[in-house]
């Protein structure tokens, strides 16, 4: 069993060491930002990503939050062959475009030495959220043919709607809330998480017997 842990757009690997411990198998956390710093676009980053994955010769058990949840249901969507089982946290599969560019005015009057600790410029923010705005996975929900958990904080307001319509969208897709947590649940209730993936992965390897 190989679970890969995808962080979210303002982590990175490190925001996982805590959930991580408390994980079952081989547990990868690839910085996903590493292939594509100076001029970041979503398409570059999923290709990075998926050759990422192409290089691990074994099924992978996925788990995303956010952005990172993104980059697993493309994947899952079309590599359904790869992937053994899929956990969404705080996922969009429809890209909220008043928000983003939102957010997107906002970092622009942001001062550039407040992204250091993001793993990506504030270019390259900019370039990433910008290329995101006209993503839409509404008709790749039904190709997802693995197990699926989706996973959103009790506190994360934003993620409620769109967690809602994943367990409707996928086909047998389960639904979890995680007690204390807002959206960045594995930083902020990284027990509770791990706690509800190993309950999820389990049922899942069960599953496959």
């Amino acid at each position: 069993m190989t679970t890969v842990l995808l962080h979210g757009l303002g982590q990175g690997p490190e925001s996982w060491a805590a959930a991580a411990r408390e994980l079952e198998g081989e547990v990868l956390r690839p910085d996903l930002f590493a292939p594509v710093r100076g001029g970041a676009a979503y398409q570059e980053l999923y290709r990075a990503f998926a050759g990422y994955c192409g290089r691990l010769d074994r099924p992978l058990w996925l788990c995303g939050l956010s952005l990172g949840g993104v980059l697993a249901l493309q994947y899952a969507a079309e590599r359904p062959e790869r992937v053994e089982a899929l956990a969404l946290i705080g996922t969009q599969y429809v890209m909220p475009k008043g928000l983003l560019r939102l957010q997107n005015a906002v970092f622009r009057l942001t001062p550039g030495w407040a992204f250091q600790g993001l793993g990506l410029s504030k270019e390259d923010v900019l370039s990433l959220t910008n290329s995101m705005l006209d993503l839409d996975f509404r008709e790749d929900l039904g190709k997802v043919s693995c197990p699926v958990l989706v996973l959103c904080g009790e506190r994360d307001r934003a993620n409620r709607k769109a967690a809602l319509a994943l367990r409707e969208g996928i086909p047998g897709a389960e639904l979890g809330w995680i007690p204390g947590a807002g959206h960045e649940a594995n930083t902020d209730a990284p027990e509770a998480l791990a706690e509800a993936l190993r309950r999820f992965f389990r049922r899942a390897g069960q599953a496959r017997l």
